[in-house]
């Protein structure tokens, strides 16, 4: 608690140093921005600590290598997350009038802040521990946000979620979570993440590609009852597998439009993949498919 705490009060004095720093900086939303998010932060991590660790006997402090569990599903949610978290809070520093780059740079670290607190929580649970893998995941998610914002001004690749019951969350439900919202979270077989490109980003202003459509490379896994696919095997003779998914992707910040909320809902739309034609690879096998 004492180390969330310490994040938490960094993230603000940083910002408060950037204010000091700028003339052109709305302090008043600054210090909204701040203290708001912080506030939501420590309701958020109440509310996680209720769903996910407060049925787990607690221990000392301890690491843990989890790497090559849950097909490394559960590292792009890690990635996905503190990329988002990173997007979220580079939008609140430009809204507070932080320039692009200080935006990215300052907004960007709000990624890392909010999501290494969890490695304490896990580092103090029974059932997981401190994880080296889920840092450098945490890593990537906001380096990406960050530096295509810091360098190009503009998101030209984005991290997409998306969700499809799997039906196998029943079978440990402890485990991939006992209702929607759980399993949500929880349920690696219902998960694909999108790796989602926009090609006119990177051609000429001339080129007639369309701005909004993005091609899309999506990654997921099924059979996972258990962490380790050797046990899936072992013991519900279960062949847990990877599955990889091409598909075209909407990209709705790309649409124009002078209406605030509907700028604030496309970016909404934009962190997930809506259902679309894709092909799909698994098993040797290629199937099209809505996913």
């Amino acid at each position: 608690m004492k180390i969330m705490v310490f994040l938490l009060l960094f993230l603000i004095q940083t910002g408060m140093a950037t204010a000091q720093d700028s003339t052109v900086v709305n302090k008043a939303r600054l210090k909204t921005v701040l203290y708001g998010t912080s506030s939501a932060y420590g309701v958020a991590l109440v509310g996680l600590n209720e769903l996910w660790y407060k049925k787990e006997p607690r221990t000392g402090f301890h690491f843990f290598n989890d790497n090559n569990e849950w097909l490394q599903i559960d590292k792009i949610g890690h990635s996905y997350t503190a990329y988002t978290q990173s997007l979220l809070g580079i939008k609140l520093m430009k809204w507070s009038g932080l320039s692009d780059r200080k935006s990215a740079l300052y907004g960007g670290l709000s990624g890392l802040v909010f999501q290494t607190p969890i490695e304490f929580l896990d580092a103090y649970s029974t059932a997981w521990g401190f994880s080296w893998g889920d840092i450098g995941a945490n890593v990537f998610g906001a380096g990406l946000a960050t530096s295509q914002l810091y360098f190009w001004g503009e998101e030209r690749i984005t991290l997409k979620y998306s969700y499809r019951a799997s039906g196998l969350a029943s079978q440990r439900p402890s485990v991939l979570g006992e209702n929607l919202t759980q399993r949500l979270l929880k349920d690696y077989n219902a998960q694909t993440y999108w790796l989602s490109v926009n090609p006119s980003a990177f051609m000429s202003k001339e080129a007639k590609f369309p701005v909004w459509l993005n091609v899309a490379m999506g990654y997921g896994a099924n059979n996972l009852i258990y962490a380790k696919p050797k046990d899936n095997l072992k013991i519900l003779n279960l062949v847990s597998s990877r599955e990889y998914y091409l598909a075209p992707d909407i990209n709705f910040r790309r649409i124009k439009t002078n209406k605030q909320g509907l700028k604030m809902l496309f970016w909404l739309l934009d962190l997930y993949h809506l259902p679309l034609p894709a092909l799909k690879f698994s098993n040797q096998k290629l199937k099209l498919l809505f996913q």
